[in-house]
């Protein structure tokens, strides 16, 4: 199965890697690299993660580390990653939610 990344979940990435970078570019990197390869996990197990508890849609989620949240809607054909975001952040109350920009 394919992985297709949204422009606001390659936008996350990146904001990770520079928050990161900031104390080390080499951490940084690591941790970029282990997200990728968690993600490209999903192209032979698409259903490994969870379903997102505060959906009801197919919007399914790992976690990354404990402390994050790659979240993905799975298609027929391809896997689309939608955000990666902190998981202490509050979902619930956001105005919007990352299964809505699709």
């Amino acid at each position: 199965m394919r992985i297709e990344w949204t422009v606001s979940a390659e936008a996350d990435l990146d904001e990770l890697f520079d928050y990161i970078a900031r104390d080390s570019a080499v951490y940084a990197e690591r941790f970029v690299d282990r997200v990728l390869e968690s993600v490209a996990k999903l192209a032979d197990q698409p259903k490994m993660g969870r379903a997102v508890p505060e959906t009801d849609s197919d919007v399914r989620e790992l976690i990354f580390r404990k402390s994050y949240r790659i979240i993905y809607l799975l298609h027929d054909d391809c896997v689309q990653v939608l955000a990666i975001i902190h998981a202490g952040r509050d979902l619930e109350s956001a105005p919007t939610k990352p299964w809505d920009l699709i």
